[in-house]
């Protein structure tokens, strides 16, 4: 009965992820309430995201909304800050982290009223001054600590110009950047429960396919309201953990 229930987690938070991110609202949670350790819920969710990212990316792809050489440029850029930030997270206590999710997730909730980009661009994804920064910065955020990534990376999109549809294709390659390193990391440590690990990940490969389906139905319009709610219950989230702790 459990691993049922865990793939329906993977199911509905990979769905949300891929829409909008925030996935781990539902899935860390849900898999902790279960009685899962912490560590390896943790490593279930990055080995999971690995291969439910590398293949929303893929299905977007065989639609024609993004091409590899756009996923080629990411990856560096995402593994690299995924890495930053997992030996800059040596340095930093839980509250900092706090901090700084809590800022810069508010900080996107702001750009998101005030900024004039709607998914309406049609620009295809370039190595840019002002860009490039901004994705190694949210592949450090990813390595530190972690939650709204997903969002971040659509906000970050939306900022260049770039359609929604070809933003889920690249902000599920640089999850998969982001994530590939982590998820390496815990398999070595045998941080992984393997059972429920699988039952997650098939769950989480449904709902990125039915995430892909349900991008490419959304208008323009539709998007940055998702994309508010997901924020805005990433920061009560995030304010909730902290004052738990």
């Amino acid at each position: 009965m459990e691993f049922v229930l865990i793939f329906f987690v993977g199911v509905i938070a990979t769905t949300l992820g891929t829409l909008a991110g925030g996935g781990g609202l539902i899935s860390l949670p849900a898999m902790l309430a279960l009685g899962v350790p912490v560590h390896s819920a943790i490593g279930a969710n990055k080995v999971s995201n690995t291969v439910s990212s590398l293949q929303g990316f893929l299905l977007v792809y065989r639609q024609k909304g993004v091409t590899i050489k756009e996923g080629i440029k990411i990856i560096p850029v995402s593994l690299a800050g995924g890495v930053t930030g997992g030996l800059v997270a040596a340095s930093l206590s839980p509250d900092r982290m706090y901090q700084l999710a809590l800022v810069l997730l508010v900080l996107a909730f702001i750009f998101s009223f005030i900024g004039k980009s709607n998914f309406t661009g049609n620009q295809s994804f370039q190595l840019t001054k002002k860009g490039t920064p901004l994705l190694y910065g949210i592949g450090i955020y990813d390595g530190m600590f972690g939650p709204g990534q997903g969002t971040l990376m659509l906000y970050l999109f939306s900022y260049l110009n770039i359609a929604y549809y070809r933003a889920v294709g690249l902000m599920r390659i640089a999850t998969f950047s982001s994530c590939f390193g982590a998820a390496i990391s815990y398999i070595s440590t045998g941080q992984i429960l393997w059972p429920l690990t699988f039952a997650l990940m098939i769950g989480s490969l449904t709902g990125s396919q039915m995430g892909v389906r349900i991008a490419g139905k959304l208008k323009p319009h539709q998007v940055k309201p998702l994309l508010r709610l997901v924020t805005a219950a990433l920061i009560i989230h995030i304010i909730i953990d902290n004052v738990i702790m």
